[in-house]
């Protein structure tokens, strides 16, 4: 059966979330630069819309990092495919994030960060699903905590493909409501 996508969350609701969160941000780091990392791939248009929001001097750096795969499912294997390109020493940092699952990515990826000493070291993810966790995450800005469904869009995907959307779906089998 074929897979069909479900509009989740729409653009709209995702941009209003998104300056709000901006804003946010832009009160508690008044002083720049902040350093947005994006965890690729998943992450790079919630990047780009957070960043335009976000009226604190920021830099945009990305890392790769995974734990997924092809599949739905964390493979609980950790590595990383594409690593910072400058020092984050004594700056402040907030990792950009599509969506907090397991938690297993986002604990790995902390601890290597820390120990490059940022002077803050901070998470925004567009969407946290806190019944998923295995490890527990402090996340310091959500756009959305959403229940366990695999959803994709808005840079998200399944197997590579369905992040050209421009709503948040649920993936579900044709046929099925």
């Amino acid at each position: 059966m074929a897979l069909v996508p479900r509009v989740f969350l729409t653009a709209d609701q995702i941009q209003k979330r998104v300056r709000e969160m901006g804003d946010q941000i832009s009160t508690d780091f008044p002083q720049g630069p902040i350093y947005l990392i994006a965890i690729l791939k998943g992450a790079f248009m919630f990047l780009a819309d957070l960043s335009r929001a976000i009226r604190t001097p920021s830099r945009v750096e990305f890392i790769g990092i995974s734990s997924y795969g092809r599949g739905k499912t964390t493979s609980g294997q950790v590595k990383v495919t594409k690593d910072l390109d400058v020092s984050i020493e004594g700056h402040h940092v907030l990792i950009v994030e599509d969506i907090v699952d397991s938690g297993v990515t986002l604990t790995y990826l902390m601890n290597v960060l820390k120990q490059r000493r940022p002077k803050s070291l901070n998470i925004a993810t567009l969407l946290d699903k806190p019944e998923r966790r295995l490890r527990p995450v402090d996340v310091a800005y959500v756009g959305f905590k959403i229940p366990d469904e695999f959803v994709v869009g808005y840079g998200l995907d399944f197997a590579e493909d369905y992040r050209n959307l421009g709503d948040i779906c649920v993936l579900h089998e044709e046929g099925q409501k």
